[in-house]
Order: structure tokens, then C-alpha cells, then sequence
């Protein structure tokens, strides 16, 4: 099918016209995207392209006037959406061509994924791929006919012109092959019920994972080849495999990717935080925007991670990282701030990726002014660190350990000089100009990044990591709330607007439940339970038990999506369907648990043939296929007992606890017993023996 769209109509169109020189000029009026909130339209506000944003007004008057629409979605942090905004959307002669023949919408797809996704969805059945900025030149009523991702001016040029020729001389062409578009994009988005008894199985996950096995570089880790992306959820499934299915060829890959991750520029070595991914295999040069939503879920991975192996380098990329998020992209409400900008000036005043994070080697000498040789052979200033021209991106490939005992220092000596390091370089930089800061908050990031400091406070029990995630709990509850039921997807120049979507429900119901497990504090898993019933009246599919990325509220796009691929951030339905999962256990629901197996049943074939892409729903296949446990702890003492158990590695439980009678949660109904305190270990509501001592309950907890 895809072959069938690239050659019907891409090579249709004939490029004809050179483009015209003009000066890059903006606009000094402006243009709609003035009243918008959102940083990434802001920053077009004042191209001399005609820009709107995306609402029925806009799509309303591309119809009266019969004009195509060009769709331009990015964000932010973007480098290449810079550069096309320089090159074209700043260019007069460009602009001139938009503005006579096109309305021009500018998307934020961070604002508005469900927009992106169904360009995007258009875009890789036409080209084969996708990436952003994402370019689409559609009928006035939005059924696209071409897209691509960056083009260069000349060439943004000649399919302005030769589209725009082609839709007043031929439009039945541009609409039939609209018409065969529209169709496949509608059809690549059926998930059919599958109606085969449901049935999974712990031999079932272990040959997914040999498949898996046979994609992943064992050298570097992360998936073979390059650009690399830390994929977390994948990281997280398979820390959890290694320990149920003691299978230590995967401890030693997922030890591997975790330690070179940590290890590389994709890592900020002087400041913590991630940048989105590498464009080489071993992690070194990233693309330097750094996205709330990675630093948040590799956080909740190396978190895991240390609960289950106590490595001590796991612990510093948390510690630091968090400090990251502390001091860049924290508000005072205890909201979170979506990203940085993966430019910044240089030191001749122009914006150029990776300015404020690259190093040349006098740069260096003038930062550090003792123990260079050991710094420069520490951080690879050297082959293995040089990036282009005379630039260092900091990256290391040996432990702390191994250096310090080659060459003849302690561990902590070793520690207090590297310290002393990052803090003068952290000096010398934060003297540049630094990168933007795209201050919008999106509700399913900060759901991300309040599980991250959950699973932090789990592995560390740092009290103050726990209060960051209250603080945000509370601002997503309190603010993020609308009046009429549900939640807004996006907070900005103190508005919560914009209507939630599937992945935000999603994402705030499992750090809810998580947010429970960690506090006993009932009231969270209350409103994930709220949340829950919201989603099932309002995005549930009954005709396939699936959920869709829209609310029924929702305007309706050329597609209904539904969203059941594990990429960067899984997928909301394998959270839904995870969470589902959990909540039937605490609730005693059958229609949770029933919905949860079929949604698994309805991905179960793909899955199979592509575990990588399901990484979030095999964690749901484990639950079904091995032992899974209800630990509930009754007593006046819970909290101290709660406390212990928390520290430890255990992906196949949930917790509940409470210090008095409490018959709201079935699970915990009838268990408290006056003042001793009891630790039940469950299966499906039945319990064994109650114990008194933690570590004998934990005995009944098998892989």
C-alpha cells in the first residue's frame, strides 16, 4: 500500500520553477498565532507567513475560500523546525506563494498529538517515514495529498507552486488520490476484537523475547544501527524479564545499555538530564533537546534498576538527573515544564545546535585548571570524544572503579575531583547563552515525570523526592481538572485549556495508582478509579474493547485513532489496559480485568511477531503468565512495614495497605484485625497465612 502512494501521486507532480531570492524578513505586524499560548507558535508569530492555528474558524474559511491547506506541525525544542523557519517560513518570496495560495496552520504536535498523529500516519504511508517538522498540503476539508518532513527552500518552493497548480487545473486528481489516502490512513488504524479465546503464556513471552534478542546491540545496547533512542519502556520491561525469568543474558544487555547510556553525551555529564537521542551508536553525539518525557521515564528505569541491582552508577544518573529537572524545568506550583531547546547562540550571537553543551579543548584548559591529563583521559578528550571541527562532547567508557584503581586513587578522592570538575565547567557554561525553555505543561509529561519521582522515592527514600511528587499530584488534581469532568491536556500562561487526551487519562491514572502504593493514601487510588470510569464513557470503543486517542467531545478529524504501538512513550491503550489490570485487582471489577485481557488479546499477534514495538504490553502478558501478587498490609504499624517493602524489587506485585477497618477497597476489606500489624500475600483475592515479619511474607513471593 505504501508503494501504491508514493508512485500515484508523488510523481505526479513535475517541479518546474526556480524559486526567487528574497530577503529573510519578518513581518513586524505579525500574524494570528500572536494570541496563542503555546512557545512553539509564538515563535512564528512573526514570520511574514500568514500562519493560523489550528480550530474550526480556521478550517471553516479554508473551505469558503477553496484553498489548500498547508499543515505545518513541530514543536519547540526542534532543531530542524528552526531551520526550515529560517530558511522558508522567514523567506518573503516563500511566504508571498503560502499566503496567495494556501491557509497556512501551524501545529505544536505537543499541544495537539492528535492532529500530529494523523498527519504523521499520512505522511509515513506516503514516504516510507516521518519526523518533524512534519509538512502536509491537504484539501480544504483536511484529507492530505502530499507531505514530507524538512525540505529546503528551493525545493519547499516548486511544490507550493506545482500542488497549488495542479489543485486549480486538475483537482479531481489531488482529490481521488485525497480519497485513496484518507482510506488507508482510516483502514491502518482498525484494530479488529479478536475473538480467539484469550490465552498467554510464560513460554509465549520467551519467545518474544528471542525475537527481541536478535535486534538489540549487545555492544552499546538500544536497537542495532543509529540514530539511537533510549527507548525506557523497553528498558523497563526487560529489567523486569532478566528477574522473573532469571535470565541473565538479558541483566547483562539491559547492565550494558543502562551503563552506556550513562556513559555517553546523550547524557549530560556536567549536569544530568538526557537529550532526546544519539545520532551515533555508541550514545556520544546527541540531538541536544532535552524532553521532559525522556528524563522523566529514564529516571523511573534507572530507579528500578537500582532497587533491583544496587548499582551505584544508577543512583548518581537519578540523583542528578532529578537535580536537572529541579532546577530547569520545575515551576513553583510544582508543575513541570515541557523541554529545552536543542539550540542556543553561539558565541558569535547565532543560534546553532548544541552551542551551549559542546567544548574545545582550550575551553577545557581554561575550566580546569588542575589535573587536566586525568580529566581529559576521564572524559575522552581525545579520538573517542571529538565530535567535528575542534569540538568535545564529554563522554566517558570506563567505571569510576576501574580508573581509580589504574591509577592509584580512591574511590572517594576520585569522586571529590570529578565534583570539582563538573562545578567548574557548570561555571563556564552557564556563562553562555542558554537553550529555550518551551514552558508549557502537558498533563500526560507531568504524569510521566511524577512517576519518575515515585519510583525514585521507592528505590531511595528520599522524603523530598516523595513531597516533588504530592506537589505535582496536587496541581494536576486541583488545576488541571475541568469543570464539567476530565482533564485538560495543557497548562500555560496560568490557563489549563485544551481537552484531554487518551494518553493523559492514561498516564495520571498509572502514577495515581503508584502514587497510592507509596502513601497508603487512599484518596489517589479513588481518583484514578474516577479517572477510569471518565475514559470508559467517554473514549471506550465497545465494538473492539479498545480506547481511542479522542474523546467523543472532540472535534472529528479525517481518522479516529487509536493508539496501540509502544514507541518513546507507550502507547495509552498498553497503560490503560496495564492499569485496568491493577484496578480490577483493588476493586474486585471484572469488567477491568475482562477488558484488560481482551485489549491484549487484540495485539497479541503483532506482538508476538514485534515485541520491541509492545515493550508496555508485555509487561501485561507477564502479569496474565506468571505469579501475580496483592500484598496488603493491616495494622497499626503498616506504614513502618510498608516502608521496607517498598525498597524492594518486586514488578509483580501491588500494594495496599491501611491502619484501621477500611471496607471501601474490596482488596482490603475485613483484614485489619486490631493493633498487630499483618502482611497478606494474595492471589486473586485469596490469601495465604498472614505473617507478622515482612521477610517471611516476602517468602510467599515467587518470580
Amino acid at each position: 500500500m505504501r508503494q501504491l502512494y508514493k508512485t500515484t501521486f508523488l510523481f505526479s507532480i513535475i517541479f518546474f520553477l526556480n524559486s526567487c531570492d528574497s530577503k529573510n524578513i519578518k513581518n513586524n505586524a505579525g500574524n494570528e498565532l500572536k494570541k496563542e499560548t503555546s512557545p512553539y507558535l509564538l515563535q512564528h508569530a512573526y514570520n511574514p507567513v500568514n500562519w493560523k492555528a489550528w480550530n474550526p474558524k480556521t478550517l471553516a474559511l479554508a473551505k469558503k475560500e477553496n484553498k489548500l491547506l498547508v499543515i505545518s506541525v513541530g514543536y519547540s525544542a526542534c532543531h530542524w523546525c528552526h531551520v526550515m523557519e529560517e530558511e522558508s517560513f522567514e523567506n518573503d518570496s516563500i511566504a508571498e506563494i503560502m499566503n496567495a495560495n494556501f491557509i497556512s496552520i501551524k501545529v505544536d504536535r505537543e499541544e495537539r498529538p492528535d492532529v500530529d498523529k494523523v498527519y504523521m500516519n499520512a505522511v509515513q504511508l506516503m514516504t516510507g517515514s516521518g519526523g518533524w517538522p512534519l509538512n502536509c498540503i491537504a484539501l480544504p476539508d483536511g484529507r492530505p495529498i502530499f507531505g514530507g518532513t524538512y525540505f529546503p527552500k528551493e525545493q519547499w518552493s516548486k511544490i507550493l507552486i506545482s500542488i497549488s497548480k495542479l489543485y486549480k487545473e486538475q483537482p479531481e486528481k489531488a482529490i481521488k488520490f485525497a480519497e485513496s489516502l484518507t482510506k488507508g490512513i482510516q483502514e491502518s488504524q482498525l484494530i479488529p476484537l479478536n475473538k480467539a479465546t484469550p490465552i498467554f503464556t510464560a513460554a509465549e513471552a520467551v519467545a518474544a523475547v528471542a525475537v527481541w534478542k536478535t535486534q538489540v546491540d549487545t555492544i552499546y545496547g538500544g536497537f542495532k544501527g543509529a540514530p539511537k533512542f533510549p527507548m525506557p519502556n523497553s528498558l523497563d520491561f526487560l529489567v523486569r524479564y532478566g528477574y522473573q525469568f532469571k535470565d541473565k543474558s538479558v541483566d547483562k544487555y539491559v547492565n550494558t545499555a543502562l551503563t552506556k547510556i550513562a556513559y555517553g553525551g546523550i547524557y549530560d555529564q556536567i549536569s544530568g538530564g538526557f537529550s532526546r537521542y544519539s545520532v551515533d551508536e555508541k550514545w556520544h553525539i546527541p540531538h541536544f533537546e532535552k524532553m521532559l518525557y525522556d528524563n522523566a521515564q529514564l529516571v523511573s528505569v534507572y530507579a528500578k534498576a537500582y532497587s533491583k541491582e544496587k548499582n551505584n552508577l544508577y543512583q548518581e544518573v537519578v540523583t542528578e538527573t532529578l537535580r536537572f529537572v529541579q532546577e530547569e524545568l520545575t515551576a513553583e506550583n510544582g508543575a513541570f515544564y515541557s523541554s529545552l531547546d536543542a539550540d542556543s547562540k553561539n558565541k558569535i550571537g547565532e543560534k546553532e545546535e548544541g552551542a551551549f553543551y559542546k567544548w574545545t579543548l582550550e575551553e577545557l584548559q581554561l575550566s580546569i585548571e588542575n589535573d587536566f591529563e586525568l580529566f581529559k583521559e576521564f572524559y575522552n578528550v581525545n579520538t573517542f570524544g571529538f565530535w567535528e571541527k575542534d569540538k568535545y562532547v564529554l563522554i566517558r567508557n570506563t567505571s569510576k572503579e576501574t580508573f581509580a584503581f589504574k591509577h592509584k586513587l580512591s574511590l572517594q578522592g576520585l569522586n571529590e575531583t570529578i565534583s570539582i570538575w563538573k562545578n567548574s565547567l557548570k561555571i563556564a557554561r552557564n556563562k553562555r547563552s542558554k537553550p529555550s525553555l518551551d514552558d508549557k505543561v502537558l498533563t500526560s509529561w507531568n504524569a510521566l515525570m511524577l512517576q519518575g519521582y515515585i519510583d525514585a522515592y521507592r528505590a531511595f527514600g528520599d522524603a523530598a523526592y516523595l513531597e516533588s511528587a504530592l506537589r505535582n499530584a496536587n496541581f494536576l488534581m486541583n488545576t488541571q481538572q475541568r469543570k464539567e469532568g476530565g482533564l485538560n491536556r495543557n497548562f500555560k500562561s496560568g490557563a489549563s485549556t485544551i481537552n484531554a487526551y487518551s494518553e493523559d487519562y492514561a498516564t495520571v491514572i498509572q502514577s495515581l495508582i503508584s502514587l497510592y502504593e507509596v502513601t497508603l493514601d487512599e484518596q489517589w487510588l479513588l481518583h484514578a478509579k474516577e479517572l477510569t470510569e471518565y475514559l470508559f464513557t467517554n473514549f471506550f470503543d465497545a465494538t473492539n474493547k479498545m480506547f481511542h486517542f479522542t474523546s467523543k467531545k472532540d472535534e472529528n478529524l479525517i481518522a479516529k485513532k487509536y493508539e496501540v504501538i509502544d514507541g518513546v512513550i507507550p502507547a495509552s491503550n498498553s497503560i490503560i489496559a496495564n492499569n485496568l489490570f491493577k484496578l480490577g485487582h483493588y476493586y474486585s471489577n471484572k469488567k477491568y480485568l475482562k477488558t484488560a485481557e481482551q485489549m491484549l488479546n487484540n495485539v497479541k499477534e503483532a506482538l508476538l511477531k514485534n515485541p520491541g514495538n509492545y515493550s508496555n504490553w508485555m509487561h501485561l502478558m507477564v502479569h496474565f503468565s506468571k505469579p501475580f501478587y496483592e500484598v496488603v498490609i493491616a495494622g497499626e504499624n503498616a506504614l513502618e512495614v510498608h516502608r521496607e517493602l517498598i525498597r524492594n524489587y518486586f514488578p509483580n506485585i501491588l500494594i495496599a495497605g491501611t491502619l484501621k477497618e477500611n471496607n471501601t477497597v474490596p482488596l482490603i476489606a475485613y483484614k485489619f484485625n486490631g493493633p498487630e500489624t499483618f502482611i497478606y500475600v494474595c492471589v486473586n483475592g485469596t490469601c495465604k497465612k498472614p505473617e507478622t515479619i515482612l521477610q517471611n511474607a516476602i517468602l510467599n513471593i515467587k518470580r
